[in-house]
């Protein structure tokens, strides 16, 4: 079993910076693509950004590329999400996933996290 608990999240004015963090525990970390989903009131969760186990095969969803970058620490067990240039649009429920096939990840993540939610202001 996987557990992942994320943090970070918080309410910033537009234009700020967040990161968010994913700690991974229960089995080897590094066997794991990794990503980061998100989840607004009334829409679909969405892929945000998803990474294979050694750190590349790295792609992001299309409204935020350029202003995220996701990344790992396999020593620490752990994911970050670093969130710049926020919009009140990227206000959401964020979650980290993990499965152990890169291209499974994006369609049915295998483990879950609790979720954090990040608010942005206008």
């Amino acid at each position: 079993q996987v557990q992942l608990v994320e943090s970070g999240g918080g309410l910033v004015q537009a234009g700020g910076s967040l990161r968010l963090s994913c700690a991974v525990s229960g089995r080897t970390f590094s066997y794991y693509a990794m990503g980061w989903f998100r989840q607004a009131p009334g829409k679909e969760r969405e892929v945000v950004a998803a990474m294979s186990w050694s750190g590349g095969n790295i792609d992001y969803g299309d409204s935020v590329k350029g202003r995220f970058t996701i990344s790992r620490d396999n020593a620490k067990n752990t994911i970050y999400l670093q969130m710049n240039s926020l919009k009140p649009e990227d206000t959401a429920v964020y979650f980290c996933a993990a499965h152990g096939n890169r291209r499974l990840l994006v369609t049915t993540p295998a483990y879950w996290g609790q979720g954090t939610q990040v608010t942005v202001s206008s």
